[in-house]
């Protein structure tokens, strides 16, 4: 099981904490795992993405070039940008709250998620991120989710696990979207 993974949006949005929440998760639980940051000039505002890859097997390179099996979009332009990475059978999860847009391939399956609006619903619209990780992981279960929880405490530190609970909902409410 390898699973190519591109995080993208803009700084600000969890695109590296959602990257960092799957490699880590993936190390949780034994397997194989690379993150590759990509930034932008500007630290917020400007873009930014990363490439993970959570694999059982050893992980030869972790550029991913036209075969992502997954693409996690949070705005217009990265969706216009990765589109045409994934690969054809993959699948690509776009925030819909900010990108109106529809995926124009026909050769993979697209998931639209109202992240930002339910990230609101439950009190944290910082947690559209987690939003579009929980959908992403029902879809798929690259990574269990109770490791993504493991994971945000080595990410973030003993001083933000009284965010786990709601970060717990924001994954179960990304799941029940799709």
């Amino acid at each position: 099981m390898e699973n190519k993974v591109i995080c993208a949006g803009f700084g600000g949005q969890g695109v590296m904490s959602m990257g960092q929440l799957l490699a880590y998760a993936g190390m949780i639980e034994d397997k194989h795992v690379s993150w590759l940051p990509s930034y932008g000039p500007e630290m917020r505002g400007g873009t930014a993405n990363c490439a993970v890859t959570v694999s059982d097997e050893e992980i030869s390179s972790p550029v991913i070039t036209n075969d992502a099996d997954i693409a996690i979009v949070m705005n217009l332009p990265s969706l216009t940008k990765f589109e045409k990475d994934v690969k054809p059978g993959g699948k690509i999860f776009i925030n819909s709250s900010l990108i109106e847009k529809k995926v124009e391939r026909t050769d993979i399956q697209a998931y639209y998620i109202d992240a930002n609006k339910l990230a609101a619903d439950i009190g944290n619209i910082k947690a559209a991120n987690l939003v579009m990780l929980g959908a992403v992981l029902k879809a798929n279960q690259i990574v269990d989710v109770e490791s993504i929880l493991e994971a945000f405490k080595k990410v973030f530190g003993p001083s933000k696990e009284k965010f786990i609970p709601q970060n717990r909902e924001a994954l179960i409410k990304g799941g029940e979207s799709i």
